[in-house]
């Protein structure tokens, strides 16, 4: 009886400690995620009690919102080009710090640094790095003879100006394909140089397939975090320069928080977790095609 009795106890203790947890999940998480659910079928601007409109809100953002494509492509725009450029560039750099050089480790703390910068100061900075008139790359470029555009002023330069600062910050992924690049087996690369393979194939044949469960990783994170891409624009253009940086979660603010459409904004916060989901179930069914793990 005392041994029940003690089990009993310990139970009891068990979900006394976890209860904190349990609470601030409910409460700041799962609550939130089935209000806005309910909220996305009715019309609600904060002030007035809400209204049930049923599918009216999917219906307007569909066919009566014109900036909601405009935003979607722009964040597709950030997503197929600053995805894989990000990952191409990071594969590089950690391949080259992969390397037994001296100074390996300041080097690698210089590229990880600006991973670390906040993104308000980090938009900060490239605002003026991106100056047209006082910017310093800008200015490099005059030194060559050529006008640098207008990047942020620029309809047709804006986006690309976020990609090379997103390419900025890619010291965070680097550190993860250094991780992996660490966990290639040494003897792989021994016999493939033992079959005469060149550098090339033993990068195509052994480190790449070796490195794919993390590239995979890599890819996953920065579609999820490109397709949420707001801070930047909010601090650096306000969506402009002709709607060329509204991308979709800062259309997806304006509608909420400056127009007070909560509805409607709900409705497009789901719509996304949509679009994250059904891509990431996409990547999950082709990874087999592509994904090696040593297990197998």
């Amino acid at each position: 009886m005392s041994r029940l009795k003690k089990n009993k106890e310990e139970i009891i203790t068990a979900y006394l400690c976890v209860l904190p947890w349990i609470l601030g999940l409910s409460i700041f998480i799962v609550g939130p995620i089935i209000a806005s659910f309910i909220f996305s079928f009715m019309d609600y601007s904060v002030v007035l009690p809400p209204k049930f409109i049923g599918l009216s809100n999917y219906k307007k953002m569909f066919f009566e919102d014109p900036l909601l494509w405009k935003s979607l492509y722009n964040t597709l725009y950030m997503t197929v080009i600053g995805v894989p450029l990000n990952i191409l560039l990071s594969l590089s750099i950690a391949l080259l710090l992969n390397q037994k050089i001296k100074g390996e480790a300041f080097f690698r703390t210089v590229f990880y640094l600006p991973s670390i910068v906040p993104q308000v100061a980090m938009s900060l900075l490239w605002m003026w790095i991106l100056n047209p008139q006082i910017g310093l790359i800008n200015y490099l470029l005059s030194l060559f003879g050529i006008k640098g555009p207008m990047w942020l002023a620029s309809e047709q330069w804006a986006k690309p100006a976020f990609i090379i600062m997103g390419l900025w910050g890619i010291g965070g992924n680097m550190v993860i394909f250094l991780a992996g690049l660490q966990n290639v087996p040494q003897h792989l690369y021994d016999a493939a140089t033992v079959d005469g393979a060149n550098i090339w194939q033993r990068f195509r044949y052994v480190t790449l397939p070796m490195l794919s469960p993390t590239i995979f990783f890599v890819l996953i994170m920065g579609i999820i975090g490109t397709l949420q891409i707001f801070t930047q624009a909010y601090i650096m253009t306000a969506g402009g320069p002709m709607d060329s940086t509204l991308f979709y979660v800062y259309h997806l603010f304006n509608k909420a928080f400056r127009d007070f459409h909560m509805g409607y904004a709900s409705a497009m916060a789901w719509f996304l977790f949509i679009i994250v989901f059904a891509v990431t179930m996409l990547n999950l069914k082709l990874s087999p095609r592509w994904v090696y793990y040593e297990t197998e």
